[in-house]
């Protein structure tokens, strides 16, 4: 590019991908910072990684819109949802009952991100870039770890939970039926993700322990961690066989008091992790992110002629649409993990029972499975 760029996106992942995408389509000047300093390949899929994300029929839309959505060995469909609690307390979903063709589609991070990185590569009017060149605007994108939010001198209030999450994926003897299963204990949340497609047999597993078990589950042998994982998720699909490595990361919940501004003349916003942190158990953290996305697309789309891309008062137009469905999400997700963290028969009780009033509510199950599916 010779002109001048109108917008410097930091951070070439799925949310920084995906806004820069957006952005090129109304013809802005966009230059993608590469983390990796790869300028302009596009990445093959890691065998080695094991992330995957639960994605809403709001963030299939957005992606499918950009012609980056995975195919269906890649993009599993969940028809059903089963949580079980610690003391008989059960919540069920169904797409059938709620009339929605998928309530959530389990997504292999490696093809998404390889998919973005392609539909980038011939996107003309985005540069990839080594390192961050002087623009408009500036989005911060680069996850939690985020170094030029700090450099901004933006405050990032994190706290942490006394969980680690280990993730890995295993190959069932019983194939999953496109069933999402979560399992709610004192101290642990173990969830089994469906893989590669209607039929698989595969799962993604997310196992958020207490920190003092994360190193046994990590060093034991494939077959001590799978028996373990059996006796956790109730032998539910019979035996378990470990087909990728494990990885682990400390949990957290978190928010940037501040998602936008300016510096030295410069303005600034943060879109994704690097704004918002929130705990895994529901599988929002990258629905939330590609909602910052979304919306802040939308607030430059719709700006007013006579107004740059990096003025102030449309960027706190974004953040204001953005901070309530955060805050409001990670409360909710936090609540929960702290329900379920209380120690005693009372509390056990307690949460059970409100599992069970829940399964029983009709309208309001109804209403809230449908938020979290991205039907507003």
């Amino acid at each position: 590019m010779t002109q001048p760029l109108d917008i410097c996106i930091r951070g070439d992942g799925i949310v920084g991908r995906t806004l820069a995408l957006l952005l090129a389509r109304d013809r802005l000047r966009v230059g993608l910072v590469s983390s990796s300093g790869a300028a302009a390949k596009s990445p093959a899929p890691s065998s080695g990684d094991v992330r995957a994300y639960a994605l809403n029929a709001t963030s299939k839309a957005l992606l499918g819109s950009l012609r980056c959505w995975p195919d269906a060995e890649h993009a599993t469909e969940v028809l059903h949802m089963q949580v079980r609690g610690d003391d008989g307390g059960e919540v069920n979903f169904s797409a059938t009952e709620l009339e929605v063709p998928g309530l959530t589609w389990i997504v292999d991070v490696p093809v998404l991100e390889a998919q973005l990185a392609e539909a980038v590569r011939y996107q003309p009017q985005i540069e990839v870039l080594e390192a961050p060149q002087s623009a408009t605007l500036t989005v911060i994108c680069e996850g939690k770890a985020s170094r030029t939010r700090a450099e901004f001198g933006i405050d990032f209030e994190v706290a942490r939970y006394p969980q680690s999450a280990i993730a890995a994926r295993v190959l069932c003897e019983t194939p999953h039926a496109q069933t999402a299963r979560q399992w709610f204990t004192q101290d642990e949340i173990l969830a089994f993700l469906p893989l590669d497609g209607p039929q698989g047999n595969s799962v993604a597993v997310v196992w958020s322990v207490q920190h003092d078990r994360v190193a046994s589950l990590m060093e034991a042998s494939p077959v001590e961690f799978c028996q373990q994982l059996a006796e956790a998720s109730e032998g539910c699909l019979g035996k378990l066989t470990l087909i990728s490595e494990r990885g682990a990361w400390p949990l957290q919940k978190a928010q940037a008091d501040r998602w936008s501004g300016t510096q030295d003349g410069k303005a600034w916003a943060l879109a994704g992790d690097a704004a918002h942190n929130v705990h895994p158990l529901a599988g929002q953290g990258l629905n939330l992110g590609l909602g910052d996305v979304a919306a802040l697309a939308k607030v430059l789309h719709e700006r007013e002629y006579w107004r740059p891309v990096g003025d102030e008062k449309l960027l706190r137009r974004y953040e204001r649409s953005r901070k309530a469905e955060v805050a409001t999400m990670g409360a909710t997700m936090d609540g929960l993990q702290q329900l379920f963290a209380q120690d005693g028969a009372p509390w056990a009780t307690v949460r059970n029972w409100g599992m069970r009033g829940f399964e029983r509510s009709g309208l309001v199950k109804q209403w809230v499975a449908r938020q979290a599916m991205g039907f507003k």
